[in-house]
C-alpha cells in the first residue's frame, strides 16, 4: 500500500515533503508564531512556556512521555506537530519516524535531530493536522505532544488520526487543558477540557485512557484505535 493518498501529489524541497499545489509549486501554511521563530523555539520553552505558562516541569513531562512509549519499538510512528524534534527525548530510534508540522524551519531543526539521534530515514512533511496526506491505516503509534491547542478544529484532528491509524494503534497526547490552569494565566491556542477530548476520542473509535500524571496544567492520555 503507498504511504500516500492516491489523490496527493507530494513534492520533495531539501529535506522535507510538501504537497504539491498549483503549478506543482510546494504549498505553504501560516504557523503560529512565524518561522522565524524556530531559533528559538528550544529555548523559549524550556525558559518560558513549561515554568511560566504551563506551571510545569520539562524533565517530568520527558520521564512521564518516556514511560508512556517505553514498548514502543520498530514501529510506524508519526508525529502531528513535530515541532523542533523533542521526541528524541522520549522515542527510540529503532523506529521509523514520519514528522509533520506548519513551520519549515522547525521542520528542518528536527531533521537534523532526529539524524544525530540515529533515527533510520526519518521523514518529514510540510502539512496541517487536521488534512493529512496519508492513505489509510498505516501507522502504529501516532504522537501530538503540546500541538493540539494550536492545530483550529480538533475534531478534525482527531478524525484524521483515527483514519491513519491502524487497528489496534495508539494515540499518545499530552496537552494543556483549561481545568488545569493557573488563575491568571493565558496559555495561547485552544483549549479542550479532559472530559472534552475523551467525548471526540470516542466520538472516532478511539478508547480513552487517562495517564496518571500532575504536571501543571499538562493531560496526558493515550487511545487506542478500536479495531
Amino acid at each position: 500500500m503507498s504511504k500516500i493518498k492516491p489523490d496527493t501529489r507530494i513534492v520533495k524541497k531539501g529535506r522535507l515533503h510538501c504537497i504539491a499545489g498549483e503549478g506543482n509549486r510546494p504549498r505553504h501554511f501560516q504557523p503560529w508564531l512565524g518561522d522565524s521563530f524556530s531559533c528559538l523555539y528550544d529555548f523559549f520553552m524550556d525558559k518560558s512556556v513549561f515554568p511560566k505558562k504551563f506551571g510545569a516541569d520539562i524533565e517530568k513531562h520527558y520521564d512521564t512521555l518516556s514511560q508512556q512509549l517505553a514498548g514502543v519499538r520498530g514501529k510506524e510512528v508519526l508525529e502531528l506537530g513535530t515541532g523542533s524534534g523533542s521526541a528524541v527525548h522520549f522515542l527510540s530510534n529503532d523506529n521509523h519516524y514520519t514528522g509533520t508540522d506548519v513551520s519549515p524551519g522547525l521542520l528542518k531543526r528536527a531533521a537534523g535531530r532526529f539524524s544525530k539521534a540515529g533515527f533510520p530515514d526519518p521523514e518529514f512533511y510540510l502539512v496541517s493536522a487536521d488534512d493529512l496526506p496519508f492513505s489509510n491505516g498505516i501507522f502504529e503509534v501516532c504522537l501530538c505532544i503540546l500541538s493540539l491547542n494550536f492545530i483550529g478544529n480538533v475534531e478534525k484532528v482527531i478524525k484524521e488520526v483515527s483514519r491513519v491509524l491502524l487497528p489496534g494503534g495508539i494515540f499518545v497526547c499530552s496537552v494543556p487543558v483549561p481545568e488545569r490552569n493557573r488563575p491568571g494565566v493565558t496559555i495561547r491556542g485552544i483549549l479542550h477540557s479532559e472530559s472534552e477530548l475523551c467525548e471526540i476520542c470516542r466520538d472516532h473509535r478511539l478508547r480513552f485512557d487517562p495517564v496518571p500524571c500532575d504536571n501543571g496544567a499538562l493531560v496526558y492520555f493515550n487511545a487506542i484505535k478500536r479495531d
